[in-house]
């Protein structure tokens, strides 16, 4: 299966907080925000400037976005992208919603990720 991705321009970064934690305003402003909570804690993903000092975060990601809409019958999307990543020892953070999925990947990996994303017959569609 071969799929477009693209890198959304910002860093984010990966917040913990306790699971009883009031939903901050700065966690969900745009152009992109995640929020989790399970009954152990609330995960938020958020654009890295946004993120207090303060806050217990794992900063330094780049998203890689699946291109969609994706339809909900279609199986082995994360695992197509993921099983290349992991076998490259690149770590991952996936997120998915009603339309598509994310990557993040730390900045650091973020260039040889899409190299073997590439390798792995997904299209990098480059900005400009």
């Amino acid at each position: 299966m071969a799929l477009t991705l693209s890198v959304l321009p910002d860093r984010f970064a990966i917040c913990h907080m306790s699971s009883d934690a009031v939903l901050p305003d700065w966690a969900l402003a745009p152009p992109f925000a995640a929020a989790v909570r399970t009954a152990d804690e609330l995960s938020l993903v958020c654009v890295e400037a946004l993120v207090p000092q303060q806050v217990q975060a794992e900063r330094g990601w780049r998203a890689i976005k699946v291109q969609g809409p994706l339809d909900f019958a279609l199986t082995g999307v994360l695992s197509s992208l993921a099983a290349p990543l992991a076998q490259a020892r690149i770590s991952i953070f996936a997120i998915s919603t009603f339309e598509t999925d994310y990557l993040l990947v730390k900045e650091a990996t973020l260039e040889r990720a899409l190299a073997v994303l590439s390798h792995a017959g997904h299209r990098i569609a480059r900005a400009g």
